[in-house]
């Protein structure tokens, strides 16, 4: 088999013959006795030809190989608008006009930072006719922090990203994981060193070396890295992992991330489609089944000594309180507990009067069991208690209360190997429970499409690391490129972009995704070099609005717009759109990092990507306006969000309490700069929230509403909010 995974990182040639001891193709085993006496041997000989067929046919795990660029298609230095060109040609299709000077930076505004231009930077694009003036802008754009603050949400969506998620222990710090990556991001380190980093905590290609007194050591990564373990942190669901999620779950995010594959569909039986055995699977679980979770402080020695004072302090304040409650409660808890075990059958009683350490583990289960019935909650103790008593008890709970306890110091939380797990054996697991693990089925670490040449010598995460990152893998760039192509595009040259399997489909132009996949590597792994690539593009530049005849010519060959002969119109996600409304009215903090906010809760006017989103089955986590416009809640990674038109938006852009307070503020400052002129605050806000100015009629329906009156500017605002030009980028 191995022979048949190697060949993924060969030229195609070397499918041409089929390795030895495998039937070639058309062929059959000829050896009856030999069928007879090794059947085991011929069914493992049978699934090796299966799967070697499905690596050789998956254009995906063929080698990339750079194309030459389409010559004589295009009047563009684009190499992207060559091969578009191509494409157009050879479909018959005739392609959009570009799009204006005004819509076509709000486009790129919104791309590459997240938020629309100010008047004063579209007057200085508009009124800049030099070569240049478009290239300069996106470079400045690139250049901005808030650019690291719009990409992190797209990787974070696919990373699975929660600031909680039920009992998951990173929680205390994981908004560190998402300030690292908003980081570098703005400081466009590699995407070779993203992942390595995420994977391993440092960013280095190189593993270990060897002091000047031979002694092989780890070689560090900048200690920014160890907060990139956040990836592999937020897997864990418990600080104990009694259920593998730890292992479980970065397998499925990982090779969805960054392999673009399917795996997790291997879990429970091998793969249906694709070249993936359930063993592949549990193979991969071995690289990070050694890992835990561990906390790590931030605070310096004095800041943890001072802490522990105050929180003696808070304990010895508490401690005479709360002993009064329990003295009050004890015995009303007693005997409503023994009233609910006397209702039991009496083998039941038996079971729970008998003391903890002497049951059985048959007995501890039917304890376990009956726990939330007899539980006594405080709202019933409260019930049964005198008028004297209830308020007493209210007394004393207003006590306890208005004791504030001292914040936690900060913290977080990541992974370590465990030298004991590592020496343990990992195996298949039946349907995926942990408990269930098949002892015949033993696996060592490795992953689908392992060459031999791997190395586990410096560990196992690092092996894998340093298949996954090498530029002969002809998954890892494909994946990354298609990705970044289709946040910018809202589709993928592969159009579904965390499936490169044989489900997956094809790409629309595999000649163009492995020029920039070949290209990007020769870049160095550079994500903002690929950014700068696509929107300097022809092909980017592209109007979205199409005259009616151009839409019939083109739909027979590309109804869909796969070939891009228009530039596709995209709804804002929920980020974008909170920070624009917060934007326009000058009510926006841009400051980058930290801790995420509660709407309702906090003072809100941080942008959307700190908004608090998560999962816990017993409240709400995502605030309504995440979940109204198509935020997964990072139980899952999310490649592409949905666009969903739904009652939900519109009764937030028009009823939301946020909505009166920004249109308030932008009225009031439309108004202001305008010197009260309502003309000139109508122009102005068309200007600021729609990034164009207002045609003649507009102008003038837009005095008619508010009757030349300042006073109905506030509604004015709240029209622009509710238009679809504002929630939608052409």
């Amino acid at each position: 088999m191995r022979r048949f995974l190697i060949a993924v990182l060969l030229p195609a040639a070397a499918f041409a013959a089929p390795p030895a001891k495998v039937p070639a193709k058309g062929k059959v085993a000829v050896n009856p006795a030999a069928t007879a006496a090794k059947p085991a041997a011929n069914t493992a000989a049978a699934d090796d030809d299966k799967f070697a067929k499905r690596i050789a046919r998956l254009w995906s795990l063929q080698p990339v190989v750079r194309p030459d660029v389409p010559a004589g298609v295009t009047a563009s230095a684009n190499p992207i608008d060559a091969f578009i060109s191509e494409k157009w040609k050879e479909k018959g299709l005739r392609p959009a006009g570009q799009a204006d000077k005004a819509t076509l930076l709000r486009r790129v505004y919104y791309d590459l930072i997240g938020l629309p231009p100010t008047p004063a930077e579209q007057d200085a694009f508009l009124s800049d006719d030099s070569p240049d003036a478009y290239t300069k802008v996106v470079d400045k754009l690139l250049d901005n922090e808030q650019h690291g603050v719009r990409w992190a949400r797209h990787w974070l969506d696919v990373f699975r990203y929660a600031d909680v998620d039920a009992g998951m222990p990173a929680a205390a710090g994981i908004h560190l994981w998402r300030d690292w990556v908003i980081s570098t991001l703005n400081h466009d380190i590699g995407y070779d060193e993203f992942v390595r980093a995420q994977l391993l905590g440092s960013r280095y290609k190189e593993h270990t070396t060897v002091t000047a007194t031979g002694y092989r050591v780890r070689v560090p990564g900048p200690y920014e890295d160890t907060f990139a373990l956040g990836l592999l942190a937020r897997a864990a669901l418990t600080k104990e992992n009694k259920e593998q999620d730890l292992a479980l779950n970065t397998v499925e995010t990982v090779s969805t991330a960054f392999m673009g594959m399917t795996v997790g569909c291997a879990k429970c039986h091998d793969h249906k489609f694709d070249p993936i055995r359930q063993k592949d699977f549990y193979a991969m679980k071995a690289l990070f089944d050694p890992l835990v979770v561990r906390p790590t402080t931030l605070a310096t020695p004095a800041e943890i000594f001072a802490n522990g004072q105050k929180v003696e302090a808070y304990r010895k304040q508490k401690e005479p309180i709360e002993q009064a409650i329990e003295q009050m409660v004890s015995p009303i808890r007693t005997r409503l507990y023994d009233e609910r075990v006397a209702m039991l059958t009496p083998d039941v009683q038996a079971v729970i009067r008998k003391p903890e350490g002497k049951r059985t583990p048959a007995e501890q289960k039917i304890a376990d069991d009956y726990f939330p019935i007899l539980r006594i909650d405080p709202s019933k103790i409260k019930e049964v208690m005198s008028a004297d008593q209830a308020k007493e008890y209210n007394a004393l709970l207003k006590q306890q209360s208005a004791l504030v306890k001292p914040p936690e110091l900060q913290s977080y939380w990541t992974v370590e190997e465990d030298s004991a797990l590592l020496r343990e054996q990992s195996y298949v697991l039946n349907t995926g429970d942990p408990l269930r693990p098949e002892k015949d089925k033993p696996v060592e670490p490795g992953f689908p499409f392992k060459p031999e040449s791997v190395d586990f010598r410096e560990g196992r995460r690092e092996g894998f690391v340093d298949w996954l990152t090498d530029p002969a893998n002809p998954l890892f760039a494909r994946v990354a490129v298609n990705r970044i192509w289709a946040w910018h595009f809202g589709e993928g040259l592969q159009r579904v972009t965390s499936d490169f399997g044989l489900l997956g489909g094809t790409p629309s132009n595999q000649k163009l995704l492995d020029y920039l996949a070949s290209e990007f590597a020769a870049h160095h792994y550079s994500m903002k070099w690929l950014h700068r690539l696509i929107v300097t593009s022809d092909t980017y530049r592209l109007a979205s609005k199409t005259e009616p005849d151009l839409v019939a010519a083109n739909a027979a060959a590309d109804a869909r717009d796969t070939y891009l002969w228009h530039f596709r119109l995209q709804r804002l996600e929920a980020e974008p759109l909170w920070d624009t409304i917060l934007y326009t009215s000058h009510d926006l903090d841009l400051s980058v990092g930290g801790k995420s906010f509660d709407v309702g809760k906090t003072e809100a006017n941080r942008r959307g990507i700190y908004i608090r989103r998560g999962y816990i089955p017993s409240t709400d986590v995502m605030a309504n306006f995440l979940q109204s416009f198509d935020v997964d809640d990072g139980r899952t990674p999310c490649p592409i969000r949905t666009q969903t038109v739904t009652a939900p938006q519109a009764l937030f852009t028009m009823n939301d309490e946020m909505i009166g307070k920004e249109t308030r503020k932008f009225a009031d400052d439309v108004i202001k700069q305008s010197g009260g002129d309502v003309k000139g605050a109508v122009e102005l806000a068309y200007r600021t929230a729609l990034g164009r100015a207002p045609s003649g009629t507009e102008v003038d329906r837009a005095l008619t509403y508010t009757q030349n009156d300042a006073a109905r500017m506030k509604d004015f605002a709240w029209l622009l909010f509710n238009l679809d030009e504002f929630l939608y980028v052409r």
